[in-house]
């Protein structure tokens, strides 16, 4: 019977990754604990090995990328506890609102001077949009101002943020738009924050979950929040927006999406990165949205997620020396991430959807495609 070592190489093999190569994507083992981990743990122990140091990559993310081009995962028989505790992911609601605000506040929580070097001047944390910008200030500036545009924004509206993040989107939307905001997030960093950025304007800022809203408003937008909601709460989130929202009302959804209908999320993003998300295909989010709500637009730019995450490793890369209190491990573990999550958008293996809803039967006329 082949070893550990002989079975993982002639896998990698088969992306085209050489142990010792001078590729790009080539990785260098210097830990031969490394072969039997992976072999066992699959994406868990390649993922955990790579914080541990037991192997390096020439580029991590063209590295990362062959492999979740190749699929290689499929090759490797999960092993059995693996598989139990991805059966007991699939049986738990790991998103009720209890577990909801400790998975936000494990990642959203770990310290603003993190992000600050990290994210463009307004602190958004998810995908640009890049058509015609050349930095991550103005692909920034471009996503806030389509979502505002496809919502149909105008003075005077009452516009909820479902998961608000440190209040950039709620502050240009009532600069530039003179609406009145409601920005909710679980996560008390980000909410400190955003209530700092938005005190001159007509905006109010809530440490909640998105189940514990009231009230009534024109517009509803979720902008990287739905990967967080959990496919056993999809239901709940779009029963919840149909409560909020007026019968004549716009809801935009900006969310990573799956290629595959999933239950359970990545193991190792699962227990490093973003407990309890899954990120959800569209079959999902249009079996949620079934009866009530009519699909105005679907809008994929996943491509621009790759050069997001780029900028974000640059800039975070370049600052490391600024923030001593996060250590060599969590640097790999932070490279690591982002890395990852670039290279599945270069694979196509991710998605990054913006989704337009109105309330099903309640408007007539032609919804304008915007770009």
């Amino acid at each position: 019977m082949a070893d550990a070592e002989t079975i993982a190489t002639e896998i990698l093999a088969k992306a085209g990754v050489t142990v010792g190569g001078t590729a790009a994507h080539d990785i260098a083992v210097h830990d031969p604990r490394f072969y039997d981990r992976v072999l066992s743990e699959r994406e868990l122990g390649l993922g955990e090995s790579y914080q541990d140091g037991w192997w390096d990559a020439n580029q991590l993310d063209e590295f990362l990328t062959v492999v979740q081009t190749a699929d290689l995962r499929s090759l490797i028989r999960p092993s059995l506890a693996m598989a139990s505790a991805t059966l007991g992911a699939r049986l738990r609601n790991q998103q009720t609102k209890r577990l909801a605000t400790t998975n936000a506040r494990a990642h959203y929580d770990i310290g603003n001077e993190l992000y600050e070097r990290m994210l463009d001047k307004r602190m958004i944390y998810t995908c640009g949009y890049w058509r015609e910008a050349t930095d991550l200030d103005s692909a920034q500036e471009a996503k806030l101002d389509l979502i505002c545009r496809k919502l149909g924004l105008e003075r005077g509206m009452r516009l909820l943020d479902i998961g608000c993040g440190w209040g950039g989107f709620a502050q240009l939307a009532a600069e530039r738009y003179d609406v009145h905001v409601t920005g909710i997030s679980p996560a008390g960093e980000q909410v400190a924050v955003a209530r700092e950025r938005t005190a001159s304007l007509p905006v109010r800022i809530e440490q909640l979950d998105y189940r514990e809203v009231e009230g009534s408003f024109d517009r509803i937008t979720s902008i990287g929040m739905m990967e967080h909601v959990g496919p056993k709460n999809l239901g709940t989130l779009f029963e919840k927006c149909r409560e909020l929202l007026e019968p004549d009302g716009v809801m935009l959804h900006h969310s990573i999406g799956s290629n595959d209908w999933k239950s359970v999320g990545d193991p190792w993003f699962n227990k490093y990165i973003f407990p309890g998300g899954v990120l959800p295909s569209l079959g999902q989010v249009a079996r949620a949205a079934e009866g009530d709500w009519s699909v105005e637009d679907v809008h994929n730019f996943g491509p621009d997620y790759d050069t997001t995450l780029m900028a974000w490793h640059e800039n975070i890369s370049a600052r490391w020396h600024e923030v001593p209190q996060y250590d060599e491990r969590f640097r790999r573990t932070w490279d690591y991430y982002l890395l990852g999550s670039a290279a599945a958008f270069r694979s196509r293996s991710s998605q990054l959807f913006q989704m337009v809803f109105t309330r099903s039967r309640q408007r007539r006329g032609v919804f304008p495609t915007i770009r």
